[in-house]
């Protein structure tokens, strides 16, 4: 299946959602091909909004949360202000919770 891009930031995202997804096989051996299966079949934005609101963050947030790796999950993307666009404010602040509960957002600030 060919993704429709519809906008150039849905392009960015998605090419965000892939590298991170590659980066999460090389460098911690963590490969989710639904992620990618879901990812073609809906599109960067829908299958972002899907993943968010699974409960407890979902196997792939937990895996990644277990690696220390949320920098590649997509709440990170989410949360960021070039991204923003495509999303809710709730789903912005689902994604902010979700990573801040984890000391994420701490983290990050301290680098």
């Amino acid at each position: 299946m060919v993704v429709v891009f519809i906008t150039d930031l849905e392009k960015r995202l998605y090419n965000e959602m892939i590298n991170n997804y590659k980066r999460a096989d090389q460098e911690c051996g963590y490969r989710a091909p639904r992620f990618l299966q879901m990812l073609d079949r809906r599109g960067p934005v829908e299958a972002a909004k899907i993943l968010i609101r699974k409960p407890a963050g979902g196997e792939g947030f937990i895996k990644l949360l277990e690696l220390g790796r949320l920098d590649l999950s997509i709440e990170a993307l989410v949360i960021r202000d070039e991204f923003k666009p495509l999303f809710t404010e709730e789903e912005i602040e689902i994604c902010r919770k979700k990573l801040e509960e984890c000391d994420y957002l701490k983290s990050r600030i301290k680098k």
